[in-house]
């Protein structure tokens, strides 16, 4: 596939809505346009409206590039949709809704719609559970409390954790990809249920003190490493994990400013993405982003939480 490198030649390259529409093309259908109602290979191109028509009789003859992606339904042009997909998948610490309205020259409301679509696009679903090495940690997620109204400080005990989101985080060593989940509690059953579902029995796992984790090593091989003394200690440590969390909360604190708890777990998709995809050209990232749009969609309804199908 003939991919721009840079967002200047993807401009370029995507100014042209028959070079968008091949695209789309190549990376739904390398092997022929398919209907995307009845999957029918019987179909001919409408040069005059720019879609085609399934031969077979049926509901929905008629589609464009669009249908059964994140994209369909949408009034925006390709050109401008790739444009924003290739901004998410490669600004390290992602792009506010608000410059890409100002980018794409379309309404803030739009952006931040199509912000989260193509975040839909980025979510990778299921894993299958894997052996090797493996960095397990939790982050508190929110705001500063010396930020907060004194009302809200008066509550914080502890560590400081009151009140805040909580994400569990398992890094596999071997591949440096992470696997990540918005959690309710750093309970030991929620945390190590998670590490059970990811990661298989006799692995090594790396963590640090916090009770929730003891008990691993009835399954695996449990290392652990008590930051009140040391953070480094031969090959135990959770040093590479630690490091991701800094990455998403500059993104969190420094672009996105202020993240729902509704939609947290959007925004720990895109992260995770860039992340896993760290080591790919932007090109390459662009692409791997573009081909988890098919078969994935989510409506404004759902994302403003005005239906009963709030979460995808």
């Amino acid at each position: 596939m003939n991919a721009p490198r840079t967002l200047q030649e993807a401009i370029l390259y995507f100014a042209d809505p028959v070079r968008c529409r091949k695209f789309m093309v190549e990376i739904r259908w390398p092997d022929g346009v398919k209907c995307p109602t009845c999957g029918s290979k019987e179909v001919y191109f409408l040069e005059s409206r720019g879609v085609w028509k399934c031969k077979t009789k049926h509901a929905k003859q008629q589609f464009s590039a669009k249908v059964g992606t994140v994209f369909e339904d949408s009034p925006i042009g390709l050109d401008k949709w790739f444009t924003a997909v290739w901004l998410v998948a490669n600004c390290k610490n992602g792009v506010s809704s608000y410059e890409i309205a100002r980018d794409l020259h379309v309404t803030q409301k739009t952006a931040w719609f199509m912000d989260h679509r193509i975040r839909l696009a980025m979510q990778t679903g299921s894993f299958e559970k894997v052996a090797g090495e493996f960095e397990v940690d939790e982050s508190f997620i929110g705001g500063l409390a010396r930020n907060m109204h004194k009302n809200k400080k008066a509550k914080i005990t502890g560590t400081g954790g009151a009140g805040k989101a909580i994400v569990m985080g398992v890094l596999d060593r071997n591949t440096k990809k992470i696997r990540l989940r918005h959690v309710a509690n750093t309970q030991a059953s929620t945390l190590q249920g998670f590490v059970r579902e990811h990661v298989t029995g006799g692995s090594y796992i790396f963590s640090d003190a916090w009770l929730g984790y003891h008990g691993l090593d009835r399954e695996y091989v449990h290392q652990v490493i008590d930051h009140a003394e040391t953070y480094v200690q031969g090959n135990v440590h959770t040093n590479g994990i630690e490091n991701f969390w800094s990455l998403l909360k500059r993104g969190l604190k420094g672009t996105y400013v202020s993240v729902e708890p509704f939609h947290l777990f959007r925004y720990l998709d895109e992260q995770a993405f860039r992340f896993n995809e760290r080591k790919h050209n932007d090109g390459e990232r662009f692409v791997s982003a573009m081909q988890g749009v098919t078969g994935k969609r989510v409506t404004y309804e759902k994302l403003t939480g005005k239906t009963e199908e709030a979460v995808v």
